[in-house]
């Protein structure tokens, strides 16, 4: 079942609005019993687990999924709030028949999402994606009652997650003597994230670690720098991790309050790996159609071979896969070490960073600067999915797509694409003149706002 038929599945599990299909309390429970039928089936009792982020309606969707799957007859470990990578890393080690994540990621309170790992702990595949939409047009039907399924508390989650956290870097190293501030973005990293960096010898400032349910990315996290900028420098530390609502994206920012984003993180830790020697790099790194050519050019600069995917941390994986290699990652903040984990772990990258870092003994800024960035302008503008397509092949945008890339030449580019995650369209322009790029990417914007007036 293709992606474009589905009516649940997105690119990244399930996601929409709270209160509004399907993410009602009716239909969240139908999932978790259609789930429950696919992923463990006759395989009875079976154990799925559940952890979540700090949304409010985090715990309406834990106990709908709860119930589900316990009619089902399938039993659930509640890991309550964990981190997305965390999630997938105890699925794997505790020999779960899967797992679920309740998070819209990077999006506000009032969005919610649910998306699956497998046992061992990657993301869903899309034939299982399709049997479980293909069994939610079954009726619910609810085992014998001897038959249940029951549901457990999961102990000493987080302390496990942490060790394996810690396990990721060299035992003999430590970051004693790095003052770090950390942004939890009020989510599900804001105790296991802080707790880590000071066993590891760090002194931290914890900022974004006030969840309330509603707080969660809101003017914080990886997707708003301003206040972890303004503390690092505030502050006076090495730099700054901002991870966001659920903890599989890693933004940073240096002792100046700079951004380093994802491809220039992705950067650092290709080239570490790399004059590290051996074979952890397991042959190339793979980014997406929106990583900056200056992260190619720079990788070809160290005789490191480059791919690109389509956007989206699942296409970056699969491409991964595809290749055997073993780093990849988006500028968004998705950063893929297959080595460590099955999925894209903020925790896991920083640590990479800051151990790249003491090893070295240069900055983060140091570090980054290594990367030849090319100018590069994204504008967001709001779009429903359903009207994307449409727009997008309006006359008025191609002409004004034609018009910036011969603006840019040669070394510009230009992209246009929904987002997955949001009701979106990102325009991304690309090229050695700056302000080109901000002057292609706004005309461009502008099109695609004035198309959807004419199209609705």
């Amino acid at each position: 079942m293709s992606t474009a038929r589905r009516k649940l599945f997105g690119t990244d599990g399930i996601r929409g609005a709270v209160g509004e299909e399907p993410l009602t309390p009716q239909t969240v429970t139908h999932l978790g019993w259609a789930a429950g039928r696919v992923l463990v089936g006759d395989r009875l009792p079976g154990k799925i687990l559940i952890g979540k982020d700090t949304r409010i309606s985090g715990y309406i969707m834990e106990s709908a999924l709860e119930a589900g799957l316990n009619s089902a007859g399938v039993d659930v470990g509640l890991l309550y709030t964990m981190p997305t990578p965390a999630i997938a890393y105890l699925t794997r080690t505790s020999r779960a028949g899967a797992g679920i994540v309740i998070s819209a990621s990077h999006n506000l309170y009032q969005d919610n999402g649910i998306k699956f790992f497998t046992r061992g702990g990657a993301k869903l595949g899309d034939d299982a994606e399709a049997a479980i939409e293909k069994m939610m047009a079954q009726p619910l039907t609810m085992m014998a009652a001897r038959h249940l399924g029951k549901t457990a508390n999961f102990d000493g989650a987080a302390g496990r997650y942490i060790e394996f956290c810690k396990s990721t870097i060299p035992h003999r190293d430590s970051l004693e003597g790095l003052k770090l501030v950390v942004d939890c973005a009020n989510g599900a990293a804001y105790q296991v994230a802080p707790q880590l960096l000071h066993e590891l010898g760090a002194e931290v400032v914890a900022i974004g670690d006030r969840p309330d349910g509603f707080n969660i990315n809101q003017g914080c996290g990886s997707t708003s720098l301003g206040a972890l900028s303004k503390a690092v420098t505030a502050h006076g530390a090495a730099c700054g991790i901002a991870l966001d609502g659920d903890g599989d994206r890693l933004i940073m920012v240096d002792a100046a309050g700079g951004t380093v984003d994802g491809d220039r993180l992705l950067y650092i830790l290709a080239a570490g790996r790399h004059a590290a020697g051996g074979d952890s790099l397991g042959g190339g790194v793979v980014g997406t159609a929106m990583s900056n050519i200056g992260l190619a050019r720079g990788l070809a600069g160290l005789g490191i071979a480059f791919a690109r995917s389509a956007v989206g941390d699942r296409h970056v994986l699969a491409e991964l896969n595809r290749r055997g290699w073993l780093l990849g990652g988006e500028a968004s903040g998705h950063l893929i070490c297959l080595d460590k984990n099955t999925t894209g772990d903020g925790i896991i990258a920083a640590l990479e960073v800051l151990h790249g870092m003491t090893r070295a003994g240069r900055t983060l800024a140091e570090l980054a600067a290594a990367m030849p960035a090319v100018p590069q302008a994204t504008v967001n503008v709001p779009l429903a999915s359903a009207a994307a397509d449409r727009v997008l092949a309006a006359g008025r945008v191609q002409d004004a797509v034609a018009d910036a890339e011969s603006a840019l030449g040669e070394g510009g580019r230009v992209l246009l694409r929904p987002s997955g995650t949001q009701p979106l369209v990102r325009v991304m322009a690309e090229g050695e003149d700056a302000a080109a790029v901000q002057r292609a990417a706004g005309d461009i914007a502008d099109a695609v706002r004035e198309s959807i007036a004419a199209v609705q």
